[in-house]
């Protein structure tokens, strides 16, 4: 890969997004790294911590501000690559989010909280993706890559592996699963990721959903609690994205990669 090798990466200047950034800048290849960000300011604070972080790279990075909620914002983006840099070789959607807990905090309705999900992780996505293909397009070796989650998987819940899989007592009301928005949201975009296989595969496009794993970042929660139930070091997520993007995953092209194996569907 030389130096013309253009990677976009939607939140990228927090949690696992951030650690991709960082793993692909401590690489011995060389990137063009586009770090999105709905902020810039937060962008151009978070390169500064990672060049104080990491050794000297062959790498660049950009801040690119980009709201992927806001047809605006993606445009605007859009147009800034284009003319920039002509063309993407990478897009990672990274930017996600859940709101399940903001019902109980009484600071979402139910309704509220289930369309803010999935206009954020399934529709966003999908807009963005939709919005940067034709640069993907330009690239000679495009790869498109959607982050997923662990239980996103149908197969494993209904083969009653998924760790959210239980009885709750006879009666009403139930005990709530208190992330079923998020994670039904993640098996709706992993739809929008097999779509995209099917129509890009005779152009070349690499596609792959990718989950990563229990991560100890804010993003769900305290990250000191999640270390106590067995979440790993982000920096692990990070690397994982960084050997999809090198071509070390390749064998498993239009899958859910996990960090030995494949999620099924």
């Amino acid at each position: 890969m030389g130096s013309s090798n253009v990677v976009l990466i939607t939140g990228g200047n927090t949690g696992l997004g951030y650690e991709t950034v960082k793993a692909l800048y401590s690489s011995s290849q060389s990137y063009m790294i586009l770090m999105g960000s709905r902020n810039l300011e937060k962008a151009e604070q978070a390169i500064n911590r990672l060049k104080s972080e990491a050794a000297e790279s062959a790498s660049t990075v950009t801040p690119v501000q980009i709201d992927i909620e806001s047809d605006e914002s993606i445009s605007k983006a859009f147009d800034k690559v284009k003319s920039e840099f002509g063309h993407v070789d990478t897009l990672i959607n990274n930017a996600g989010a859940q709101f399940d807990q903001q019902v109980q905090a009484g600071k979402m309705t139910p309704r509220e909280m289930w369309n803010q999900t999935w206009d954020t992780n399934v529709t966003s996505t999908q807009l963005m993706t939709e919005a940067f293909v034709p640069l993907l397009l330009k690239s000679s070796d495009p790869r498109l890559l959607f982050l997923t989650s662990g239980l996103a998987s149908l197969t494993e819940m209904s083969e009653h592996r998924s760790p959210r899989y239980h009885h709750p007592p006879a009666g009403w009301p139930k005990a709530r699963d208190g992330f079923l928005a998020y994670r039904s949201s993640k098996t709706g975009m992993n739809m929008v990721a097999l779509e995209w296989d099917r129509l890009l595969k005779n152009d070349g496009v690499k596609v792959f959903s990718i989950s990563p794993g229990l991560l100890a970042t804010g993003f769900g929660g305290d990250p000191e609690f999640l270390k106590k139930i067995g979440a790993i070091d982000p920096a692990i997520g990070g690397g994982v994205v960084r050997g999809v993007v090198e071509g070390e995953r390749d064998q498993e092209v239009g899958k859910t990669v996990r960090i030995r194996d494949v999620q099924p569907w």
